[in-house]
């Protein structure tokens, strides 16, 4: 997968660990940024990406740490990058929290997942076959 700097003190992704599933996407910012409580920001990261496959996307997650001590999510909840988009990645981040929080520079701020999509044609129909669930919704899976 190809990775531009857009920005001079851009970082490249990185993964934390020989298992971790996502690439750590970092704070592109030449001082901190702060973020209020109930404030959105959008904070660029400084690179594009050209993802290796058009039946490829890359998601952008939280960081679990950001989220469970801070209260600082992605606003969109996923972000969605396809495989055809060639502009810079922002993340957009949200204060959940109770305390305003400083973004640092360089700062771990979401992960990038790579996945493949799958695309099947659409067909248009009247009836769906039956399953066990069938129209059943929230909760319906738990104990009753």
């Amino acid at each position: 997968m190809k990775i531009k700097k857009v920005r001079p003190q851009a970082q490249m992704p990185t993964r934390s660990t020989q298992g971790a599933a996502g690439y750590d996407l970092r704070a592109c910012l030449s001082e901190p940024m702060v973020l209020a409580p109930g404030e959105i920001a959008k904070v660029p990261t400084g690179i594009a990406i050209q993802l290796p496959d058009p039946q490829t996307v890359a998601l952008v997650f939280g960081r679990s740490g950001l989220g469970i001590k801070h209260g600082i999510a992605p606003a969109n909840a996923v972000g969605v990058i396809d495989s055809d988009y060639r502009g810079e990645i922002v993340v957009g981040l949200c204060n959940h929290g109770q305390e305003t929080y400083e973004i640092q520079p360089g700062e771990r701020i979401a992960q990038m997942v790579i996945l493949p999509i799958l695309l099947p044609d659409l067909e248009e129909a009247d009836q769906l076959e039956e399953s066990v669930r069938g129209e059943q919704g929230f909760g319906s899976t738990g104990r009753r």
